[in-house]
């Protein structure tokens, strides 16, 4: 063997820790390179050490054998540990098993018997960590939020549509998350009418996990599924940011992509939501007002150590006639505009009013190639623009036909 296998020996007889090393010696390829009489000197030697192996007394004055493997394990988790004991009973070895242990050695053992159970425990902890290092991690999703600290400026409609867009363009599941908690409009601008909302779904906060969470959300198609905001104002209270940051972890765990819409304020629970965002799209029009409030957004995100990878701001309804300059504009916020909206009052107000996003309605107008190109901005993705409406196999299609 190229490598010693590196022994921490944990009892508090030392003459039996001793007779261990004398065992050990008879091995070239072993060496104990520490020990230990009790479980909380262990843990805390173990932590520096770093051995491969441990040879664990079971029952120690103090923290025992069982609890001290059950912190190891969660600390140093790439170590072996083999449980021994004078007890043989089966509930003993479940006990040890339970917390971590690799192993179980009954006293007192054999020379032959300690050796084979350290050499057969290091070789399979070497494999196991073999198989995660190419093991390939689970894909996690995207969070991308859309705010502003102005209302009225149109986070609603980019949040539904670029929701869409991003399922039609990426043939894959999106969620979407209305997290203006009080005043919330996302299911009125999809035409749903939920069966619960996230204060529903607080409710079930400890035991929430991807079946759970499809409980609570309301299919828009066969692609997007959103998790609506409280039906009536006063229920925003019940839902924390604590409770925002796990919801929105489990989203990130079951959909590629989950769009947030977001109320106009830096509330506890928005900043839970911003914190976990991979990118927040700040939305600004060319107005006084809104480039005075946006100004003070970005001031407030840098100061959260946004940075710029994170923070794109869109340009809402930008060919809107208006005496200020974009340059002028860009250079107050010291942000490009990552994106621009162009301004079709007829063809957005008339989406709202049915509950049928544009991009389904009418995926060729600029409003609705501006939407495509944001999901490309988001995805990383080069995407043509649209001109004309995808295969009615698509998710744009199929609803189209669905409301023409």
């Amino acid at each position: 063997m190229s490598e010693k296998i590196k022994i921490f020996i944990a009892d508090d007889i030392a003459a039996t820790r001793e007779s261990i090393c004398k065992l050990l010696e008879f091995d070239p390829d072993m060496i104990v390179v520490g020990q230990a009489g009790s479980g909380e000197e262990a843990l805390e030697k173990v932590k520096e050490l770093q051995p491969d192996v441990i040879l664990m007394d079971i029952n120690m004055p103090g923290m025992d054998g069982i609890t001290a493997t059950e912190q190891i394990v969660a600390q140093v988790p790439t170590v072996c540990i083999i449980i021994m004991s004078v007890q043989s009973e089966q509930e003993y070895l479940r006990q040890a098993m339970v917390a971590g242990a690799k192993n179980y050695l009954v006293k007192p053992f054999s020379s032959d018997e300690l050796l084979q159970a350290v050499k057969q425990g290091f070789i399979n902890e070497k494999k196991r960590r073999n198989v995660l290092k190419f093991e390939p991690k689970p894909t996690q999703g995207k969070i991308i939020t859309v705010f502003s600290t102005k209302g009225g400026i149109g986070k609603t409609t980019i949040s539904t549509n670029l929701a869409v867009a991003l399922a039609e363009k990426t043939s894959t599941n999106v969620g979407i998350v209305d997290a203006d908690l009080q005043f919330g409009d996302v299911a009125l601008f999809l035409n749903l009418v939920p069966r619960a909302t996230v204060a529903d779904l607080v409710r079930d906060i400890d035991s929430l996990d991807g079946q759970v969470l499809q409980k609570y959300l309301t299919r828009f198609g066969d692609k997007v599924a959103l998790l609506p905001a409280p039906v009536r104002p006063e229920q925003a209270e019940t839902v924390t940011g604590g409770h925002l940051a796990a919801i929105l972890k489990t989203m990130r765990a079951n959909f590629k992509f989950t769009i947030i819409d977001t109320a106009p304020t830096f509330s506890e629970s928005m900043l839970a939501v911003l914190d976990a965002s991979d990118i927040i799209l700040v939305v600004a029009a060319l107005d006084l007002p809104t480039i005075k409030n946006v100004k003070l957004c970005l001031e407030i995100m840098e100061s959260l150590n946004y940075g710029k990878d994170k923070v794109k701001v869109v340009l809402n309804r930008a060919d809107t006639t208006s005496d200020i300059d974009i340059a002028e504009v860009e250079a107050s916020l010291q942000y490009k505009f990552s994106a621009s909206i162009p301004s079709d009052g007829k063809v957005v107000v008339t989406s709202v009013n049915k509950g049928v996003p544009f991009v389904v309605s009418h995926p060729g107008t600029p409003v609705s190639r501006s939407i495509f190109d944001l999901a490309g901005l988001v995805t990383d993705c080069d995407w043509q623009a649209q001109t004309e409406p995808q295969t009615v196999n698509g998710v744009v299609g199929r609803l189209k036909k669905l409301f023409s």
